[in-house]
């Protein structure tokens, strides 16, 4: 009969044990011990069962071993292939523009610049240069396909007229007052424009007209006090807001239906001009 590995017969039992050099051996005990003499023969059994535990110990340690040098061997082999090389730190950045370093305005010179510089630092070491390939490749052909499709960026549009020379010229011409100054430009401005809505006259708004002009000069004198730079600024923006008023409903801004009247026209002029001299006597440097 077997027994979980234990074949027995009426007279002796085989025990099925590994062995470090054979694999799994039989060692045949008796199965009941000899009653001429009980204590040698346990005493023997007990020491055959030692000798079992010791062997059954070294052979897991040399599996063991086994397993650890066949594991090495393996990384041995990975790192051979490397050939001991620095691996690329950003080698599982998704994004090509942060793998490679580098802005997404760059242009194709400095795309290929930091691809050989990568390439040069991480040679030697494969699945860093993949990487990096992998990157340039996918920038180049962004670039084609933006070049082929080309797309308007707003933003960057805005940016380039903003650093135009002509642009920062004008804007450095102006400044911010303090708060209690605009609120009083813009209050007096505000009241000429509801006075020439709500009484035009036959001949035109030229008494608000001529209200607002006088306004300009008093708020640039108290902001710069200077009479000379106030009579310059004063009439040179009067003469300019009247005439790009002009030009724009003219040109550029069609009838409104509100407003009607025979002097319509000059209302709106009139209008355009009051938003033009609050900017200059406000912000005017």
């Amino acid at each position: 009969m077997s027994v979980s590995g234990l074949i027995a017969s009426p007279s002796r039992c085989c025990l099925r044990l590994p062995d470090c050099n054979q694999g799994l051996v039989c060692r045949q005990v008796p199965s009941t011990p000899i009653a001429s003499k009980p204590k040698a023969k346990f005493g023997k059994l007990h020491l055959e069962r030692s000798r079992l535990t010791v062997s059954f110990r070294r052979w897991q340690m040399q599996k063991t071993h086994l397993i650890k040098c066949a594991m090495d061997a393996s990384y041995g082999d990975m790192a051979s292939e490397s050939g001991g090389a620095a691996m690329f730190p950003r080698i599982n950045v998704r994004d090509p523009y942060k793998r490679l370093g580098i802005s997404r305005e760059a242009s194709e010179d400095e795309i290929q610049a930091a691809r050989n510089f990568l390439i040069s630092k991480y040679g030697g070491h494969k699945p860093s240069v993949d990487a990096i390939e992998a990157a340039h490749d996918k920038i180049i052909m962004q670039k084609f396909y933006e070049r082929k499709n080309p797309k308007i960026d707003i933003k960057k549009k805005v940016r380039e007229v903003k650093q135009s020379r002509v642009v920062q010229a004008v804007t450095s011409r102006f400044q911010t007052p303090a708060t209690k100054f605009i609120v009083k430009t813009s209050i007096a401005f505000i009241v000429l424009g509801v006075l020439t809505v709500l009484f035009p006259t036959e001949e035109g708004p030229t008494l608000q007209v001529a209200i607002s002009l006088i306004a300009t000069f008093y708020f640039i004198h108290d902001r710069l006090k200077s009479k000379i730079r106030t009579l310059l600024y004063g009439a040179g923006a009067f003469i300019f807001s009247w005439f790009l008023g002009t030009f724009l409903m003219v040109s550029v801004i069609p009838p409104i239906p509100i407003l009607k009247g025979p002097r319509s026209f000059e209302v709106l002029t009139s209008l355009i001009t009051y938003v033009l001299l609050w900017v200059s006597s406000t912000y005017l440097k």
